[in-house]
């Protein structure tokens, strides 16, 4: 099981925020770092960037993940703890906590991680060569397998619910997590005193966690936000706090996010929602039956051509308690179906206090489960992709309340777009005389997920005509219906619901039959609206800037359209970008070489093909990553503290272990701890890193052993600029010579679009190509106000980064000029301004490649580097480059 491509990128969000920590021990500095660079620096008075970090938990590092159910939180949360072992916590101890809300998620996740063959533990595996143990909390509390040994040489991951941990502190003698603990007796003398918690023992289990300084996993965190909760996590001194969420509250530090439209376009959900009011509960009842039928009449059909197996279940939701009372409701719903001829096998029973899927595997081709009865026992950490179908059977006079449930029927089986339409779709079924209502709880229950009041299709069945009784009450005491308390035991009438279980049916029958004519009609209707929602999603433009507005900072993003009078000039400018041609896999079966080549937009991969890291100098100067001292520095003002790295303890653990192993198992492993923290360098191997960093470390005394671990980051960053340095070298030479070669050509590529969505706008300015522009710095302000101010220009553009914008690809990292400038005479002239504290060697190389690009794109498009004050050889200031511009 591998991580999806958007599952990926919050990885890397994660090990980039992680570099940012890396270099500001101080964990408020790197998030609000993180965002500056990102998206700009926060602004209260406009509301802009990302707020300020919240110190929820001192002295530990609080981050938020967002993604909306069904999008993989518990994947990406293990991918995600080797990212904080390489970037973090490199050495021992390793201990995660894993926090789950409810009971039943607490046995789902603690079965799928002890599982070997289940997708979650292999990955562990993985991970971590093997060497994981997971405890629930009495494994934990009778020592079973667990001792100061296991605690420091392997991953420990303890899984744990919220009522575990979260009371009050006069209680705290009421949970045995608090108490002394004889089964613990061992860990006595390897606790600091000092780190337990008040009136508690040291061999607590509560007191051994905090030794370990853990990091902790909160799934669905939007539940742990009291106060109790916050004290829970305190109590647990972690070094790190990961929460996850489909909806990150205020006090949330998100450093990424996935967009609902990714989970969409990768078939991970369910969507559109179908929902269909109905009359009567009868209605509703015959309904789930008939379409649970027809949805597995074309589940069957797609299984021959696929081999996937599908089985769809219903969710039949029962009349919540009423006043106090005593609610059986339940059991009367499990009694009527199995009155239907239902087979009592098929029908199952999941509320608070009866759990009959216990130990019952419903994605087994071999299970008969195909209803399932429930209130609110499923409304989260219950995931089987094959409910399709919510059908409520509340009170006709109640807004259904679905929205704690919906997300249980979003997951997408074999998470991939099925054949069938039909089964690319959820339901939901409801007998509700405020449908208003309901459908709003439907889209909060959409939001709760993640998702938006877009992604639901609804329907109300037709009016019955009423009876000669419902006139005669209209007429003698108004339209307003009698309020009238919900019998807690309501039964439904079996006579009247058309569905008999014993009937084989077709698909050509729900198609022909005059009975199952009903079901029909709300199937095609919910296939064309199924149709028209992939459309919309198809044309919908994957913006991060517009989710990040939308989902995280929740706002309503602004989109500048381009002004009508330059719309007939740009659609004929198309502008050049670097190609080069590489070998099509077809075969030898081509008479001719050249017919096999095809080309490709360039990236920096195109040129390191040959590149042998081996082959390279290991001369670097360590002189200036000197020992750095991380230590707590409490700000008052902000109510922040930096962090230890490492603990003492861990670092004494960590150097002891490696040094009491041969001289080239010590170089090995240092070496594996810088490698891990380096991150992806394709296309250089792991095995290839670890030989290379092994010869830079090939000398080390036990002193310059201490100082990586303790300075870990100086070490990788100084490492992975040299290697860095190696490739650009490398690649620059390559390029010249293909470019030289005609390998390398320029072809028209990017062309501006309709309209852009800035995080930040500018003010408007004149001859902007956009209603507004993106955001500037004091310099590029004055220079597009002189631009705006000439003549001959026709209109320009700020042009957008981090994928939206232009780029001139080249042998290091995409450059994105600043502005983009086309003039009466037909020249498009890119900008690129810089402060004077830039003139460096990347920015020499940028003006290289820039003047690289016009030679090859043609004499009508220009690219000038211009410094504020600077005289820097081939470039311009803001003194002499308006005369020039004035010219073109």
């Amino acid at each position: 099981m591998e991580l999806k491509s958007y599952q990926q990128e919050v990885i890397n969000d994660l090990e980039n925020f992680l570099d940012y920590l890396n270099q500001n021990s101080n964990p408020s500095k790197a998030f609000n770092s993180y965002w500056k660079d990102r998206i700009g620096e926060y602004n209260p008075l406009t509301n802009s960037g990302m707020k300020p970090y919240k110190n929820n938990i001192p002295n530990a590092v609080h981050i938020a993940v967002k993604v909306p159910t069904a999008g993989g939180k518990t994947f990406i949360a293990i991918n995600a703890l080797q990212s904080f072992n390489k970037y973090f916590n490199q050495g021992n101890p390793k201990a995660v906590v894993w926090l789950v809300p409810w009971s039943n998620l607490l046995q789902q996740t603690y079965n799928a991680f002890s599982n070997p063959n289940h997708p979650y533990r292999e990955k562990l595996n993985s991970l971590f060569g093997n060497k994981v143990e997971v405890y629930q909390k009495d494994q934990l509390l009778q020592g079973a397998n667990f001792n100061p040994s296991s605690a420091t040489e392997q991953l420990n991951i303890f899984i744990l619910n919220f009522s575990s941990l979260r009371i009050d502190k006069a209680k705290k003698e009421d949970r045995k997590i608090f108490q002394e603990n004889g089964a613990l007796e061992s860990f006595r003398d390897w606790t600091d005193k000092d780190l337990s918690l008040e009136g508690t023992d040291e061999t607590a289990l509560i007191n051994i966690i905090r030794n370990l300084n853990p990091i902790v996993v909160v799934d669905e965190s939007h539940n742990a936000e009291s106060d109790l909760s916050v004290e829970m996590l305190k109590n647990l001194n972690p070094s790190m706090v990961l929460d996850l969420t489909a909806t990150p509250k205020e006090n949330s530090n998100i450093i990424s996010f996935v967009s609902a439209l990714r989970l969409k376009k990768e078939h991970m959900v369910k969507l559109p929602v179908v929902v269909f009011n109905h009359h009567r509960k009868e209605e509703v009842i015959s309904s789930a039956l008939h379409l649970q039928r027809k949805l597995e009449l074309h589940a069957k059909e797609e299984e021959k051509i696929t081999g996937r197996y599908i089985r769809p279940i219903v969710l039949f939701q029962a009349q919540s308690n009423i006043k106090g009372k005593d609610n059986t409701t339940f059991q009367k719903i499990k009694e009527q179906l199995i009155k239907l001829q239902i087979p009592e096998e098929q029908i199952k029973i999941k509320v608070s206090g009866i759990d009959e899927l216990k130990g019952i595997d419903l994605m087994d081709r071999n299970c008969p489960v195909k209803y399932i009865i429930t209130v609110n026992a499923l409304k989260e950490g219950w995931d089987c992709p094959n409910a399709y179908i919510l059908a409520s059977l509340a009170d006709k006079s109640s807004a259904v309340e679905v929205e704690q449930i919906l997300g249980r029927v979003l997951r997408q089986p074999y998470v991939t777009k099925h054949q069938e339409p039909l089964l690319n779709m959820s339901f939901v079924l409801t007998a509700s005389s405020k449908f208003k209502e309901t459908l709003e709880n439907i889209v909060k229950g959409l939001q709760d997920a993640g998702f938006s009041k877009e992604d639901y299709y609804a329907e109300e069945a037709q009016e019955i005509p009423e009876t000669r009784e419902e006139i005669l009450q209209k007429e003698l005491f108004g339209n307003d219906e009698p309020e009238m308390e919900p019998d807690p035991k309501e039964q439904f009438d079996v006579e009247q619901v058309d569905f008999d279980p014993n009937e084989k049916v077709t698909l050509e029958d729900y198609q022909t039959k005059q009975g199952l004519s009903a079901i029909s009609q709300l199937t095609e209707k919910a296939t064309v609206e199924a149709t028209t929602f992939e459309q919309n999603i198809e044309n919908l433009d994957l913006d991060n800037n517009v989710t990040l507005m939308t989902e995280v900072m929740k706002k309503t993003p602004k989109r500048y359209v381009m002004e009508e009078e330059y719309k007939s000039i740009v659609s004929d400018i198309t502008l050049p970008q670097f190609f080069i041609k590489v070998n099509d896999e077809i075969g030898d079966g081509i008479l001719f070489d050249e017919l096999k080549q095809e080309e490709t937009l360039l990236n920096k991969l195109n040129l390191l093909d040959g590149f042998n890291l081996l082959n390279c100098d290991t001369q670097i100067n360590f002189d200036d990553a000197a020992a750095e001292v991380y230590k707590v520095d409490f700000d008052e003002s902000k109510g922040t503290s930096t962090m230890n790295k490492l603990s003492k303890k861990a670092v004494d653990i960590l150097t002891d272990s490696i040094l009491a192993k041969p001289k080239d198992s010590q170089i090995r492993q240092v070496a594996g701890i810088i490698v891990g923290k380096l991150g992806d360098m394709t296309p250089i191997s792991d095995q290839d890193l670890k030989k290379y960093v092994s010869r830079i470390f090939e000398n080390l005394t036990s002193e310059q052993i201490r100082d990586i671990i303790n300075n870990d980051y100086l070490y990788t960053y100084k490492i992975k600029e040299k290697i860095k340095s190696l490739t650009d070298s490398f690649a620059k030479e390559q390029f010249v010579q293909l470019l030289d070669s005609n390998e390398i050509t320029v072809k028209p590529n990017f062309q501006f679009g309709e309209s852009i969505t800035p995080i930040i706008a500018s003010e408007p300015i004149s001859k902007s190509l956009y209603h507004q522009e993106d955001t500037m710095n004091n310099f590029e302000h004055r220079m597009a106000l002189e631009i705006s101010s000439m003549d001959n220009v026709v209109f320009w553009h700020r042009n957008m980064t981090r994928g939206k914008g232009f780029f001139i690809n080249g042998y290091s990292s995409n450059h994105y000029p600043d502005f983009i400038i086309y003039t009466s005479k037909n020249n498009l002239i890119l900008l690129e301004t810089k402060g004077d504290y830039l003139v460096n060697n990347d920015t020499k190389e940028k003006n290289k490649l820039g003047k690289l690009w016009i030679d090859k794109a043609g004499s009508n498009y220009k690219y000038f580097m211009v410094f504020e004050k600077a005289n820097v050889e081939g470039c311009y200031n803001e003194g002499n480059i308006l005369e020039v511009l004035k010219r073109l």
